[in-house]
């Protein structure tokens, strides 16, 4: 089975995970190249996983002959330029969410990717790609529960992380395009509508600085989509418990419901606190399998030539939907989304 030759722009927390996976967890693909900015950590990575073409300038990297796609896990700032950088070079481009931090940037990338029909653009929003979803999705499709009424979306980081998500956060962008994005996605996916009107929410409950940054670090909202399905979504800063991302599908039929209890495993404590079951303590382990599934995908839609989903218009519409709950937020109002 021919590998795909994939190099990696950005080795932080996610771009690590990213790249233990391209190297020894996707069958279809060969990690061959490393840059960041951080050219001691992309060396230290390198030495780790084998790699023996480490760079700090993701021009270089690109410009390797022997580099065939690349994976962008830098700053969301940064994402539009990293994407022309390899696409005007000949690579397929993998590019963690959010797209852009704007929709102008979205708009950018739409038009670099459509520029380059013959290569693959796939976004990653990797709960799509998480079992649990796929799942609940072909149950959807086969009709199981009837069409959609409602979504509804948790998703709580969990209070032990709190110190480096409050030194990320003046500069995350804000909860609903850093966090909620993901919960966009998953709605417009499991409705198959676009949003119609929203009203968003929130306050800073616990941490009061977020009001410095526009922000509030527990934020909610209803949405109302063009098929007249409704969406709910909450995403919060501090869960004592864990790491819970939490969906429910409710429909004319039934009703379908995902990870309710954010456990790993079905192992029960029994204690003298009672009987309990333990959380996940961060997002990479609660989607460590989706993270390689996505990039499975990926070597397939390459290999195949078959469309990669998420594309490049579910970037911008999810980046839209972020930033007209933000607007909603600030000015308590509800809004179209256009």
């Amino acid at each position: 089975m021919k590998k795909l030759k994939i190099g990696i722009i950005g080795v932080g927390r996610l771009g690590y995970e990213h790249a233990c996976n391209i190297a020894n967890r996707v069958p279809g693909s060969e990690l061959v190249a490393i840059a960041d900015a951080n050219f001691d950590r992309a060396k230290q990575v390198a030495e780790e996983l084998g790699v023996t073409a480490v760079y700090n300038d993701p021009k270089a990297l690109c410009a390797d002959p022997n580099v065939e796609a690349v994976a962008i896990i830098t700053n969301t700032a940064s994402h539009v330029e990293m994407i022309k950088i390899a696409m005007d070079a000949g690579k397929h481009v993998f590019c963690e969410k959010p797209l852009a931090d704007t929709v102008e940037k979205c708009k950018e990338a739409e038009a670099i990717i459509a520029a380059h029909p013959e290569l693959t653009f796939m976004l990653g929003f990797m709960r799509r790609y998480d079992h649990s979803y796929q799942v609940a999705k072909k149950k959807m499709e086969n009709g199981d529960i009837g069409d959609v009424i409602l979504v509804r979306c948790y998703s709580q980081d969990p209070i032990s992380i709190i110190e480096g998500t409050l030194e990320y956060a003046p500069r995350s962008g804000g909860q609903f395009i850093d966090m909620s994005i993901h919960d966009f996605d998953l709605i417009r996916w499991l409705t198959g509508s676009e949003v119609k009107e929203l009203w968003a929410t929130g306050g800073c409950y616990e941490f009061k600085q977020y009001k410095d940054w526009d922000d509030g670090d527990n934020v909610s909202g209803l949405m109302k989509m063009e098929n007249d399905a409704m969406a709910f979504f909450f995403a919060g800063r501090a869960a004592a418990h864990g790491s819970h991302v939490e969906t429910e599908i409710v429909g004319t039929r039934g009703t379908l419901r995902i990870a309710s209890v954010p456990t790993d495993s079905l192992v029960e404590v029994m204690s003298q606190h009672g009987v309990c079951r333990e959380c996940y303590q961060d997002f990479i382990t609660r989607w460590h399998d989706a993270y390689i599934t996505e990039i499975e995908e990926f070597c397939d839609c390459v290999a195949t030539g078959r469309k990669a989903t998420p594309g490049v218009i579910d970037g911008t519409q999810s980046t839209k939907i972020a930033f007209r709950c933000k607007e909603s937020f600030l000015t308590d109002k509800k809004l179209t989304l256009e």
